[in-house]
């Protein structure tokens, strides 16, 4: 070993090993102690923030993810600082270095903190079914960073957790049944009375809706063209809103045309009052009046 710096043969090889291994030994005492520390606290603190009611997904980041991470961290630097390492300059280097990344890394930081809201808050939770940012669908996966979600038509959408905390959310399966509202309009001339009955038997027999509590048809305002009415329901699984509410529209629509119910459409009446005598002598003149001249014959 002619490229080591000293003679390999020599008391100095040997008084070397000899000052070192006792370094080494302790450093393999403490790296085992830190591993038995972490075996034994990890299942300890696990089961802490489970009586605490913290979300599964939370108590996975926080025990497996951030605690282990920092527990091993120390163990790194001790280890280290036993076998006569300075680490002084490397633990600066690590914090310019993170401080460089957290300025670099702004949106993702934030959408880690927002994860860590929702985690910690939880609004909702994987299979709940939420409207938020103009989507409607069942959640499928939470992360630190992201929401994932499964729509109505079957695709798959990611939106960042910041989005999430900072728009309004609504969980349509927090408290199980949900109720269904749908509105529908009558002419001023029907019956509300009889629509109502006309309604809420067909409501009775669309597939989905719960007898118990059972359907309502309440009249809602007076509109431009049509008395409103809101055909109120409650379903079992909140995934069904949506198809239940078609199914609805389609029974009320069948239901008021076979009773001679009618829905009108938007419309406009115009009442002219006091208009004057000139104004009909000026138009029974104007009927009069022969038709002008076709100036663009001769061209």
């Amino acid at each position: 070993m002619q490229w080591l710096p000293f003679d390999t043969s020599s008391a100095q090889f040997e008084a070397m090993i000899l000052g070192f291994a006792p370094k080494l030994v302790a450093t393999g005492i403490l790296l085992v102690v830190f591993w038995l520390a972490l075996r034994l606290t990890q299942p300890a603190l696990r089961a802490a923030l489970q009586r605490a009611q913290f979300a599964e997904g939370l108590t996975k980041l926080l025990v497996d993810g951030l605690f282990r991470g920092v527990v091993v961290l120390v163990a790194l630097v001790m280890a280290a600082s036993q076998l006569g390492i300075d680490v002084s300059a490397m633990l600066a280097g690590l914090g310019v270095a993170g401080i460089a990344l957290g300025f670099a890394a702004q949106e993702t930081v934030a959408n880690m903190i927002a994860g860590f809201l929702i985690f910690w808050d939880r609004p909702f939770v994987i299979g709940d079914h939420i409207s938020t940012e103009g989507r409607y669908g069942e959640v499928k996966e939470i992360t630190l960073r992201t929401t994932r979600i499964r729509t109505l038509d079957n695709t798959y959408v990611v939106i960042p957790n910041k989005q999430i905390i900072g728009a309004i959310l609504i969980n349509h399966s927090m408290y199980g049944e949900t109720r269904v509202v749908i509105p529908v309009g009558i002419a001023y001339k029907e019956d509300i009375a009889e629509a109502r009955a006309v309604l809420l038997a067909a409501l009775a027999k669309v597939e989905g809706v719960m007898q118990e509590p059972g359907p309502d048809v309440v009249a809602r305002a007076f509109g431009d063209s049509s008395i409103n009415l809101e055909m109120r329901v409650w379903i079992h699984d909140p995934a069904q809103e949506r198809p239940v509410g078609a199914r609805i529209v389609e029974a009320a629509k069948v239901a008021l045309d076979a009773a001679g119910i009618s829905i009108p459409f938007p419309h406009r009446q115009l009442f002219i009052e006091h208009v004057g005598a000139h104004i009909f002598r000026e138009a029974a003149e104007a009927r009069r009046l022969p038709p002008a001249p076709d100036t663009t014959a001769g061209e």
